[in-house]
């Protein structure tokens, strides 16, 4: 009776650190929207900003503005688009009518935005540059930011959360890789134009295919929250009571916004400072791209399918000081050589950072308001960011950079200390993290979840 009993509380303890299947048909849809929606950020981060500097104006402050409009719009769509996916009812589901057209959508708009080079005039071009790329935006958070978003954190659980996170920070590197890698040598070799129509093309096919394929069925009648609306779920988020409520979410709100400030004061200038201070040229920073994140993929993948049990505050703390330290290394080289391989250690613990705090925030989600969540996400991880990062980069290329006259546009080219900087401030995301307890970091093996794969 004794043995029968010891076995017995052995296979319970084998079940319960059972990690559930993410399923081959999910992987895929993560694989496939993963990478045409990152694919889209990705031009809109970095080459938008290279487009506008390269084709209508060298002064940051445009660029600081539509990165700002940018934010502003995601945050906005994804609020209101999130909570309404909550509450759609159709025979499709809740998320895979915002998916599928608004991937088409999104892809279009992305191949029209280097149209605007046709105005001559530079202030009306900066002026439709923005509401282009805000339109773009609306398209994007509606898709990807609101209904994509909250389709992952519906199929998981916390037992598989690293994983599936894992992935989709890997689609991130993956999108970088065919967006930012090979987009230098489209650009230099044939112009603006052909690369975005190429980029908007993938984004709208690949989306459609991999929406098609979403297995997402309707909520059931039982499962309907009729008693609440759209805009009482706008009113109470950011609320007292919902902070309090929610605390442990706030506090990794919190911590992402702060890393996400430190990462914005650099990022949006990194191909800028590459070319005109490192001196690469364009084909060049797309070979350093294809190399950095064809290796930090892998070392994103393969954290997230190891680090299943480890508790989640230690991991955040540890990948923090790492992409921090890495990033401070990296300002005080030139050579080709060491900045790829520091801009890959950086890039790879900093990406790790996102999955580990995606998987703790899904398992804290309510489960009546993960679309509505979504747009809190995005108020600290795009809004927050988008807006004070960027103005502080330009404050500090204003300060420390070496000034510059391209046709007559007077502008500054960036300089190591805008790294220096962004590492420091990165430190202060460890601050929210000390406000929250070692046990609340722990996986919780014993929750699953239909995941229909």
């Amino acid at each position: 009776m004794e043995k029968e009993n010891k076995q017995n509380i052995r296979d319970r303890e084998v079940k319960k650190f059972e990690i559930t299947k993410i399923g081959k048909r999910n992987a895929s849809i993560i694989i496939l929207l993963g990478i045409a929606g990152q694919i889209a950020w990705a031009v809109e981060n970095s080459w938008f900003n290279t487009f506008v500097y390269d084709e209508l104006t060298p002064n940051p402050l445009p660029i600081a503005l539509m990165v700002a409009v940018s934010a502003i719009t995601a945050t906005i769509t994804t609020l209101i688009m999130g909570s309404v996916s909550d509450r759609t009812h159709s025979k499709w589901g809740r998320r895979k009518p915002f998916i599928v057209l608004g991937y088409i959508l999104w892809g279009i708009v992305t191949a029209l935005f280097p149209t605007v080079s046709f105005i001559p005039i530079v202030g009306i071009a900066v002026v439709m540059v923005i509401i282009v790329d805000a339109i773009m935006t609306f398209f994007g958070s509606t898709a990807n930011d609101a209904a994509y978003n909250a389709w992952i954190t519906d199929i998981g659980d916390s037992t598989n959360r690293n994983r599936i996170n894992s992935i989709n920070q890997a689609t991130v590197l993956i999108a970088n890789l065919i967006a930012l890698g090979v987009a230098g040598i489209i650009i230099d070799a044939f112009g603006y134009f052909i690369f975005f129509y190429i980029l908007g093309g993938i984004v709208s096919i690949s989306g459609l295919v991999a929406g098609l394929m979403i297995k997402d069925k309707p909520v059931p009648m039982e499962e309907r929250d009729t008693s609440k609306k759209v805009w009482s779920d706008l009113k109470e988020s950011l609320s007292i009571e919902d902070i309090k409520e929610n605390r442990l979410l706030y506090l990794l709100f919190l911590n992402m916004g702060l890393v996400g400030i430190a990462d914005m004061i650099f990022f949006p200038y990194v191909f800028i400072y590459m070319e005109n201070y490192l001196g690469f040229s364009k084909t060049l920073i797309g070979i350093v791209g294809l190399f950095v994140i064809g290796i930090s993929t892998i070392l994103i993948l393969l954290l997230g399918f190891l680090i299943t049990k480890i508790n989640r505050k230690n991991l955040l703390i540890i990948f923090i000081l790492l992409s921090a330290m890495f990033s401070f290394i990296l300002a005080f080289f030139t050579n080709i050589v060491f900045v790829t391989v520091f801009y890959m250690l950086y890039l790879t613990f900093s990406m790790s950072t996102g999955f580990v705090r995606a998987g703790w925030m899904q398992d804290k989600y309510p489960r009546d308001s993960i679309g509505k969540f979504q747009g809190v996400r995005l108020i600290f991880m795009v809004l927050i960011p988008m807006v004070i990062g960027p103005l502080i980069g330009a404050a500090i290329i204003e300060r420390f950079g070496t000034p510059i006259v391209v046709d007559g546009q007077p502008g500054y080219i960036p300089t190591p200390p805008l790294i220096i900087i962004s590492a420091l401030m990165s430190l202060l995301a460890l601050i929210p993290l000390a406000l929250i307890k070692k046990s609340e970091g722990r996986i919780l093996f014993h929750e699953t979840r239909e995941n229909n794969q």
